[in-house]
Formats: C-alpha cells, sequence, structure tokens
C-alpha cells in the first residue's frame, strides 16, 4: 500500500482514475468501512481510500476533538485488506485551494440539517474538495449516514459525473449501527443502544405489516426518551428517493438521532 500524504504526491502517483475506486473516510477504520473497501476492490482494479477529519463539518470544537483517532491501527487495517493507496492529507493541503461554498436549500434542512447547523455544508465543501483532487468516477458510501448520502448525490454527482454506490448498514449481532463514535460510549451505553436498534426495527416492521399504522410517531420518541433516559432529536418516515416527510407511496426509511451521555448517534431502518 502506498501511503500519500499531499495532493502533489497524488498527482505525481496517479495519473489515471478509469480503474480506481474511492472510499473516503475520516478514519477509525471498522466492519462498515470495510465493506465499502471490498465492494469497490470487486467494482475496480484498485482502490484509493483517505482518512480525513474533517474540522468543517463539526459544530462542536470539543466534539471535533473527542472523534477517535488511531490512525496506526488503520494502517495496519488497511495494509491487510490489499488498499492500493491511502491518502492522508493535512488540513492545509486540503482547504489551501478556492473552491465553492455550499448553501443548503430551504426543503434539505430537515433530520441532521436541521439539527446540526453547517454540519452538511461542511461536508459538501470537504466532498467537492475531495472529489476536485481525487478524480475516481466510483465513489463508495455506506448509508448508515442516509441523508450524507442523499446530499451528496444531490449536489455532487452531476458535478463530477461520479457514480455514488451505495452500501448497506454495517451492523453488529446486537443490530447497532456501526459507527467510529461508538468507540465513546461505554457497555451501558451500547446496551441501550442495542435495545433502541431493535425497537426501531420493529416499529418498522409493524408498519409495513399494517395499512392503518399510525404516521406521527411523537408518542414512541416520548417512550424511547423516558425508557433509556436519551434526548432524541428527531424519530421520523421518510420518503428513501427524496426525503420527504411522511410520503411513504414506495421505498421509505426511519430515521433517528439521539444522544446518549452526549455522544449523538444516528441511524436509520
Amino acid at each position: 500500500m502506498k501511503i500519500i500524504t499531499s495532493i502533489l504526491d497524488l498527482n505525481k502517483e496517479i495519473k489515471n482514475y478509469k480503474n480506481i475506486g474511492f472510499v473516503p473516510t475520516m478514519g477509525g477504520i471498522h466492519a462498515g468501512h470495510i465493506s465499502l473497501i471490498k465492494a469497490s476492490q470487486k467494482k475496480k482494479r484498485e482502490t484509493i481510500v483517505s482518512i480525513f477529519v474533517n474540522p468543517t463539518q463539526f459544530n462542536n470544537t470539543i466534539d471535533f476533538r473527542k472523534y477517535p483517532r488511531d490512525i496506526k491501527k488503520d494502517i495496519v487495517c488497511l495494509k491487510k485488506l490489499n488498499v492500493n493507496y491511502l491518502l492522508l492529507p493535512s488540513t492545509k493541503d486540503i482547504y489551501k485551494f478556492k473552491a465553492r461554498k455550499f448553501v443548503l436549500r430551504k426543503k434539505d434542512k430537515i433530520l441532521c440539517a436541521k439539527f446540526r447547523k453547517g454540519h452538511f455544508e461542511g461536508v459538501l465543501n470537504v466532498m467537492n474538495r475531495l472529489m476536485s483532487i481525487v478524480k475516481s468516477k466510483d465513489l463508495f458510501m455506506g448509508e448508515k449516514d442516509y441523508q450524507q448520502l442523499y446530499l451528496i448525490r444531490k449536489y455532487l454527482s452531476k458535478k463530477f459525473d461520479v457514480r455514488i454506490n451505495s452500501c448497506q448498514t454495517i451492523r453488529t449481532a446486537d443490530k447497532i449501527a456501526l459507527s467510529t463514535r461508538n468507540k465513546l460510549l461505554n457497555k451501558k451505553s451500547l446496551e441501550k443502544a442495542s435495545h433502541i436498534a431493535k425497537l426501531l426495527i420493529k416499529i418498522k416492521k409493524s408498519k409495513l405489516q399494517s395499512s392503518k399504522f399510525k404516521l406521527d410517531l411523537s408518542d414512541y420518541k416520548i417512550e424511547l426518551e423516558k425508557k433509556f433516559n436519551i434526548k432524541v432529536d428527531y424519530l421520523e418516515f421518510r420518503d428513501e428517493k427524496n426525503l420527504k416527510l411522511n410520503n411513504l407511496k414506495d421505498k421509505f426509511r426511519l430515521f433517528i438521532a439521539y444522544n446518549i451521555n452526549k455522544i449523538r448517534l444516528i441511524d436509520n431502518f
């Protein structure tokens, strides 16, 4: 595996991206990331993984500082997976050139965009920069952060003529969606997250099995907060294609964001 730490070195190393898949990450490599890498390796001859903890998508400096980092462990893992290239850019290198600043449309200021001001503007900003640097035509991303996937596809896929290859959320045996943030949770919090995930899976199934299911989930939201002593930002059914609220004509998902001991978790089912 070749480790590249600057855009200049990347441009020297890679001239043709035709057979290279791109997996952007913020590190803390886990089975979810591994599924993306394997999907890329199955489709493309070579794979480049980036690790960059982007400061502009954190609307809380404490959250940014606490975000789990273990680059040595990540490198060992990626080498075992036979990843061809690892891009480890500096913040200075990523943000040294001028690029378009993104402003979300009013209809997109929903779910996490409603509760994390500036978060997705930061995500779109850095992804615009990364995709300008890494000129792969196949991007591999997970469905755990479905809104992120949706917005990148909406705002950036046409600009770069990129295929956004979405991969299913990988879960533990206890139904917890894998996330680097899970490393910040203690045993008790992980048990809570497991119970919450299992309950939400039941709620989704009950909707699929009943045409009279109530779309208003406020009672479930209150129940979750009281039962598990958590703060729920949102609990909503949304259309999978356009994220419209309660417009469940075709495929739909149940979205949630909540805080356990000041650690914010998101999921969808």
